[in-house]
């Protein structure tokens, strides 16, 4: 199952790295800081620095319905040394719209080895952000492209 949740992953993280982060209509104060933490996430895939992403200590994950995430300190750590996101490319055509605590994302990963493209997958994560905190992060993850 390790090898599933590493391409599920490795999935997610292709599609999130890229120059820029386009982000949706302005919305209220509160909406805007709950995409902020959801975007610091989104950052993170990217640049492999997860020191201001906000999780709750009892954050959890499930990428394609397979539980991936069960705790804060383990996201982080999984976000910065973890060798499924080495293969984050490119993160691009990133939508975000808020709903109460919830935040969703739907963007574009590119993943690859070397600079050498695998796939493209198109991503939708829930964010549920409370108190300033990912509280949980639920992803669909569906390949859109092989080269």
């Amino acid at each position: 199952m390790r090898m599933q949740q590493v391409a599920i992953v490795a999935l997610s993280a292709a599609a999130l790295t890229s120059s820029g982060i386009a982000t949706a209509a302005a919305t209220s104060a509160v909406d805007g800081s709950r995409e902020e933490v959801a975007r610091s996430y989104l950052d993170a895939l990217v640049s492999h620095d997860a020191s201001r992403v906000p999780f709750a200590p009892d954050c959890t994950q499930v990428e394609a319905g397979i539980q991936t995430g069960y705790s804060g300190p383990q996201l982080t750590t999984d976000l910065e040394h973890g060798a499924q996101y080495d293969l984050v490319q490119s993160i691009h055509d990133v939508r975000l719209s808020t709903a109460g605590d919830v935040v969703t994302a739907r963007y574009l990963l590119g993943s690859g080895i070397a600079g050498v493209p695998i796939v493209t997958v198109d991503i939708t994560e829930t964010f549920v952000v409370t108190d300033g905190e990912i509280q949980r992060i639920d992803a669909t993850i569906v390949p859109v492209s092989v080269p």
